[in-house]
């Protein structure tokens, strides 16, 4: 074998391996800047519950919440934070979307080419979600605390620039450590979303592929997102209201954060606001991550089509 036709095969070795991680982490960047308004809307609406109790009422309702933003800094307030959100996606959707398809194709092959079971699908995601929950971390805390800042006492307020200025804060302030406060809320709502998200996604294209006598047309993969991102939503809104309380958390006068674990975190919500409330905000909720859930996907998947469509036709 020639040197030339040895160092195609290698480059294009490691452009196999590199681009699920590429295709995924700006897959996940796309629907970010879409979403990032209704995120910020939901982060509000958990804090004002925590703080309000059963009987926020209508103060959580997310069109008062949406003219509060508005009326507090302008449109363009409903992206602040997104350095922090593009941060959290390069980290963590590159991984766990990477990961994810990497061990998906690995599983394939391993099965002569027939597409994975269900439970291994479902693996595949586990790995993926706690993999790339604990590289978005630090970001994700990042951006929950600029995202919550507004809602503080002035006094109380953390004042970070972007998502550089809080790295460097939260290290100096707090310990190298603190940038995974929170963690283990995160990679089980990481885990719980990918789960719900990446697995069924896969599976109810194949079924609906087999019903239609297609192969992953536009309808298909947009019904089968749409499915997983009401499946994701629904799973993961306890995980994430716990995780946002906890991210956000200071230590009161005797030097003791409210909350110990996520187990005490959804307790306490739960105790405070009622069972429901740990769903609190779900309309919002679903409306962050079921369009974030879609957008990622199908960009995924057109992304992909693109690329390897490009490759076929450079060999």
């Amino acid at each position: 074998m020639s040197e030339n036709v040895l160092e195609k095969h290698w480059l294009s070795k490691v452009a196999d391996t590199l681009q699920p991680f590429g295709i995924g982490g700006l897959s996940g960047c796309v629907a970010t800047c879409f979403i990032q308004p209704v995120d910020l809307v939901k982060v509000r609406i958990q804090l004002k519950s925590e703080k309000l109790g059963p009987n926020a009422g209508s103060e959580i309702s997310p069109f008062r919440v949406f003219s509060e933003i508005l009326k507090e800094g302008g449109v363009l307030s409903f992206w602040k934070g997104i350095d922090s959100a593009l941060a959290r996606q390069v980290f963590y959707t590159t991984t766990r979307m990477g990961i994810y398809k990497t061990m998906y194709q690995r599983s394939k092959q391993a099965n002569n080419g027939k597409e994975p079971s269900f439970l291994a699908k479902s693996w595949c995601s586990i790995v993926a979600g706690f993999i790339g929950s604990l590289a978005g971390n630090p970001a994700d805390l990042a951006l929950v605390r600029i995202q919550a800042d507004s809602t503080l006492p002035v006094e109380e307020r953390r004042g970070y620039k972007n998502v550089f200025d809080a790295f460097y804060k939260i290290v100096k302030d707090e310990g190298i450590a603190a940038l995974w406060r929170g963690s283990t809320p995160t990679v089980i709502r990481a885990v719980v979303i990918n789960v719900a998200m990446l697995g069924p996604y896969d599976e109810i294209k194949e079924h609906l592929n087999h019903y239609f006598g297609t192969k992953d047309t536009q309808q298909t993969r947009l019904l089968a997102s749409a499915a997983a991102g009401f499946l994701s939503s629904f799973c993961a809104l306890p995980f994430d209201n716990a995780k946002t309380k906890m991210q956000k958390m200071k230590k009161d006068a005797a030097g003791v954060y409210p909350y110990s674990s996520i187990f005490d975190a959804i307790g306490k919500t739960a105790k405070r606001e009622g069972v429901v409330g740990l769903w609190v905000g779900f309309p919002t909720f679903y409306f962050r991550i079921a369009p974030h859930t879609m957008i990622t996907l199908l960009t995924q998947d057109w992304l992909t089509d693109k690329v390897n469509s490009w490759r076929k036709k450079k060999h």
